[in-house]
């Protein structure tokens, strides 16, 4: 199937379906869809809701008699998975760099293995990645970078290990970088969030630059509240996809070890329950978000989070509450919020595919050969997408 043929039926599918993914759980005051289906999620057990949500395919499975278009989403949703081996790094190299982070990166590089073109390394931090394609035989590697004591920091340990690099000091959102973009060039990003990723694009584009390679991450980092489709079907779709929706496609997570699973239960519980004791005090009937907060708030009493939190949004609490009550409504309203995002979370993958489509068709009609990979285990990491571009080679070039 074509990369464009993918797209369009994937997105016909998100369209006629949008209804079960595209809404806030925090918003609902009641599960919002027929009868069947919100009988046969209410009667699943906390134990439950928690497996389907960690295997997506028995999600799928479970849904599909209430919502057959699930039926259809395998084989788009389906990248090639090509294991490689890792190459082996010594220990100055992969010295302080945490242990899932490692794999990460030495199995993107194992996809990459450049040798022949200059790398421009994006959003580089300290440069691990930069480092990692040097050692492993790029003739250089120039390192983009944000924060100048990153910069230092790379740019010491490269000149310690003898690793051909240049680290440049950059805000790629506001300075001009085109001038580091070159055609006789690979220009590769891990994970660099949102507009970074797409900016990269972009200016790689722009400059004709031999290979592209790209793993996306966090879509709605940076970019206006409703998404702007770079290719012309992404253009071309009925969907409108807001920060919600995009963030939808970031919720497929490495599973959290228990102590932090009960942390965050309990936070969503707790806000959820000052939540419905702050429209009671406003009358203002939808959600209102609360900053964030160090964890230590919830090993304390219920009271205090909400005393803290009616602080953050100018509220004065009654003197007699009846706390425990709220508590009980923030209970009742995270089990129904929970089996929301559960339908929600059937489309998770669906909406990353979408969005990596769009991004790979834009590159295509740049001009390039593009292919999608899977270059790790989803225990790694969930964003495991890796987008290949090469430039096609024209016709004339061949005559010669």
């Amino acid at each position: 199937m074509s990369l464009f043929h993918r797209f369009t039926h994937l997105d016909t599918l998100l369209c006629q379906t949008s209804r079960y993914w595209q809404l806030v759980a925090f918003e609902a005051r009641a599960l919002p869809w027929d009868s069947a289906l919100n009988e046969w999620l209410m009667a699943l057990s906390d134990e439950q809701v928690t497996y389907l949500d960690n295997h997506p395919l028995q999600l799928q499975q479970a849904l599909l008699p209430f919502i057959p278009q699930l039926g259809e989403l395998d084989p788009l949703l389906l990248l090639p998975q090509e294991p490689r081996a890792r190459h082996p790094l010594p220990f100055w190299l992969s010295n302080g760099i945490k242990g899932r982070k490692l794999l990460q990166l030495q199995d993107f590089v194992s996809h990459i293995d450049e040798h022949h073109y200059p790398v421009l390394e994006w959003c580089a931090g300290k440069g691990h990645l930069g480092r990692m394609l040097a050692y492993d035989g790029a003739p250089h590697v120039h390192s983009i970078e944000l924060q100048a004591s990153l910069c230092e920091q790379g740019q010491h340990s490269a000149r310690q290990q003898g690793l051909p690099m240049t680290f440049s000091c950059a805000d790629v959102l506001r300075d001009d970088t085109s001038g580091y973009f070159k055609q006789q060039q690979h220009a590769v990003a891990l994970h660099a969030c949102g507009r970074l990723h797409q900016e990269f694009m972009s200016q790689a584009v722009n400059a004709g630059c031999e290979k592209i390679s790209l793993s996306p991450c966090c879509y709605h980092l940076f970019t206006d509240s409703v998404y702007h489709a770079m290719s012309d079907a992404g253009q071309q779709s009925g969907l409108r996809l807001t920060h919600s929706d995009m963030k939808l496609a970031l919720q497929e997570t490495v599973t959290a070890p228990e102590r932090i699973a009960k942390v965050r239960k309990k936070e969503v519980t707790w806000r959820l329950g000052f939540d419905a004791l702050r429209r009671d005090i406003t009358g203002v009937d939808h959600y209102v978000s609360v900053p964030s907060v160090n964890k230590a708030i919830f090993s304390g009493e219920f009271s205090q989070f909400c005393q803290w939190a009616a602080q953050q949004k100018g509220i004065t609490l009654p003197q007699q509450c009846d706390y425990s009550a709220y508590l009980v409504q923030g209970q009742q309203r995270k089990k129904m919020t929970d089996r929301i995002e559960l339908v929600r979370h059937a489309f998770r993958r669906a909406i990353e595919i979408w969005l990596v489509l769009d991004r790979a068709l834009y590159l295509q009609a740049s001009g390039y050969d593009v292919s999608l990979y899977e270059f790790c285990d989803k225990q790694l990491t969930p964003r495991n997408i890796l987008i290949q571009a090469t430039a096609k080679i024209e016709e004339s070039t061949c005559a010669r």
